[in-house]
Order: structure tokens, then C-alpha cells, then sequence
């Protein structure tokens, strides 16, 4: 057997990229910054490596009980394409835009910023979530799909560990200006992702009609 009998390379390409793009790592870190400012340095770090564990968890979950859910709810998979392709375009639109809440507020300054807003929504939040359940189902439940998909969540949340847990650093190597121009990129990148990913929505719906 083959390598890509246990391995679908070009779902991972796919799914790896939308993720990272979502998730922007680099973007991040401003926001991170500002709601980690008042901790030290090793909490910095702790904080980092809890967010990243718990969108992680929830990421997966989606993953594996999405097609559950999608049965449940009756909701094919060319509509989970077009409402994914105009979900995800509408945060490609905020990365390009420029985002208004560089320091969202989390109303208690008790409340562990690592679970909420970091972990979830910054990581966690739909347009991740939507964008790994299509992958899901576009493996079609083969075993390559499915190694090809989690891998791509498990590399790009370490990026993004790693993006936080050395938000100090390169805070200072990038600069204001590095940051948003590799934000910029980033949502280019994703609307040019959605807008496929509702084209294809498209094409299916029609193919669906026509059989």
C-alpha cells in the first residue's frame, strides 16, 4: 500500500491552511498581550499552553461528533459547504477590515482569560470549528482523511502555542506593522478559501439536483 492510503496529503494541505488562516496566530498575539499584560511571565506562558489545550479539545470534539450532529439536525453537506464558505468569508472580511476588540474585555478580572475568551472564542470559535467539520466530512470517513485532518489541527495549534507562548518576542520582532500585514495576508488567503468552498457548495447542489 501506498503512503497516501494512510495519509491524504491534500486534505491536510487544505485543512491546515483554512486553520491557520482562522486562527492567525500571529494576529493573535497583540490580543493575547492585552488580556495576559497584568501576569507574569511564567503565567504568560501557563496561560499559552491552557488556551491552546482547551480550543484544542473543542476542535476535536466538533471533529468527531459532527457528523452526529449534522445527521441529527438533517443538514447535507452542500449546505454545511455554503453557510462554512459565507461564515469563514465574513472573518476573512474582519481580517482585512481590521479587527475593533484588540483587548476584548472579559468583565471579571478573576475569570481565567486562558478558558474564555482565549481557548474559546479567539481559537475555538465557529469559523474553526465549521472549517474542520467540512474537512471531516470530506475525508469521508477513510482512515487517511481522518489522520490527514487531525494532524492538520494538532500542527496548527502548536503554531499557535508557539505564536503565544513567544508573544513577547515576537511582539517585538514583528512590530505593529509586520502584524498586520501578515493579517492581511492571512484574510486574503481565507476569502480566496470560502469563496471555493462555496463554489463547490454550489456545484454539489446542482449535482444533487440533476441525479
Amino acid at each position: 500500500m501506498n503512503a497516501s492510503s494512510y495519509f491524504d496529503v491534500t486534505l491536510f494541505a487544505t485543512t491546515f491552511t483554512t486553520l491557520i488562516v482562522i486562527l492567525d496566530p500571529f494576529g493573535a498575539i497583540p490580543v493575547f498581550l492585552g488580556l495576559t499584560g497584568r501576569l507574569k511571565p511564567q503565567a504568560q506562558k501557563k496561560a499559552a499552553s491552557q488556551a491552546t489545550i482547551i480550543s484544542f479539545c473543542i476542535i476535536l470534539a466538533f471533529a468527531v461528533l459532527g457528523q452526529q450532529i449534522l445527521r441529527l439536525l438533517q443538514i447535507s453537506m452542500e449546505a454545511l459547504k455554503l453557510s462554512g464558505g459565507v461564515l469563514l468569508f465574513l472573518v476573512a472580511m474582519e481580517l482585512l477590515m481590521g479587527k475593533d476588540s484588540d483587548e476584548p474585555d472579559t468583565g471579571d478580572p478573576n475569570v481565567n482569560v486562558a478558558l474564555v475568551p482565549l481557548g474559546t472564542p479567539l481559537l475555538a470559535g465557529p469559523g474553526a470549528i465549521v472549517a474542520v467539520m467540512v474537512s471531516v466530512a470530506q475525508a469521508h470517513a477513510s482512515l487517511a482523511g481522518w489522520i490527514a485532518v487531525v494532524s492538520a489541527v494538532v500542527v496548527a495549534h502548536l503554531i499557535m502555542w508557539f505564536a503565544m507562548y513567544f508573544s513577547l518576542i515576537l511582539s517585538r520582532l514583528l512590530g505593529t506593522g509586520g502584524i498586520m500585514l501578515l493579517t492581511k495576508i492571512m484574510g486574503l488567503l481565507l476569502a480566496a478559501i470560502a469563496t471555493q468552498l462555496v463554489m463547490g457548495g454550489i456545484f454539489d447542489f446542482i449535482a444533487e439536483a440533476a441525479i
